[in-house]
């Protein structure tokens, strides 16, 4: 816990075994039969994919997020992303700032809002980012090819910043095998490279929160 804390994020081995994992795989194919996905994810993974939110209430989940946030945290958002040949992106170095709610209800200090994929997002203050983790569970293996995610050690701590600091850490590529977890806090740097050797990279990303929202704000999960 005390290195998670300073580095903002840690690799957690053998979270989900083989079965567990493709039981989940079988969830999501059975999803985008429905035609639920989009170019390279799923958006709404927690309504669309009820196994994935069965799987948020498991003893393997559970025992990695309660220490963090304690016992009522809750599963407030799920994506699935996946790197394939036709859909081999890239995205640069960010910060998760937005959060997924129930309908818009205008309070200081949460904006700018958007719409993504039907559902409103807003970014919220950083004391609302400080009370949550995401959970990000690597249904394939991640290798140095595969476009992994990198992060900048120790980033959190500055809060919402406009470029990434210069702390003196270099960045740091998440390479993990599948049925493994990187648990990570929204305000950590992070980014990762087109694959170099794309096939499927797929990853349950799941957002938690220890805290109800203020003014009326629900979250849409």
């Amino acid at each position: 816990m005390e290195r998670f804390e300073a580095d903002g994020f840690a690799i957690v081995p053998r979270v989900a075994g083989a079965v567990a994992v493709d039981g989940l795989l079988a969830a999501i194919a059975k999803a985008e039969t429905a035609g639920r996905r989009g170019s390279y994810a799923i958006r709404n993974l927690l309504s669309d994919v009820p196994a994935v939110c069965e799987w948020t209430e498991s003893a393997a989940c559970r025992d990695l997020v309660e220490p963090i946030l304690g016992r009522d945290a809750r599963a407030v958002r799920g994506i699935l992303f996946d790197k394939t040949p036709d859909a081999n992106w890239k995205v640069p170095w960010h910060q998760d700032l937005s959060i997924a709610v129930a309908e818009r209800i205008d309070i200081a200090g949460f904006g700018p809002w958007s719409m993504k994929a039907g559902v409103v997002h807003v970014q919220p203050p950083d004391g609302v980012l400080r009370k949550m983790v995401s959970l990000r569970l690597h249904l394939d293996d991640c290798r140095e090819e595969s476009g992994p995610l990198r992060v900048i050690p120790g980033s959190h701590t500055a809060g919402r910043s406009p470029e990434p600091p210069r702390n003196g850490r270099p960045a740091v590529a998440c390479l993990a095998p599948r049925g493994s977890a990187l648990l990570m806090r929204p305000l950590l740097w992070h980014a990762s490279s087109a694959a170099t050797r794309p096939g499927h990279r797929r990853v349950i990303h799941i957002e938690f929160s220890g805290a109800l929202l203020p003014g009326g704000l629900r979250w849409v999960s």
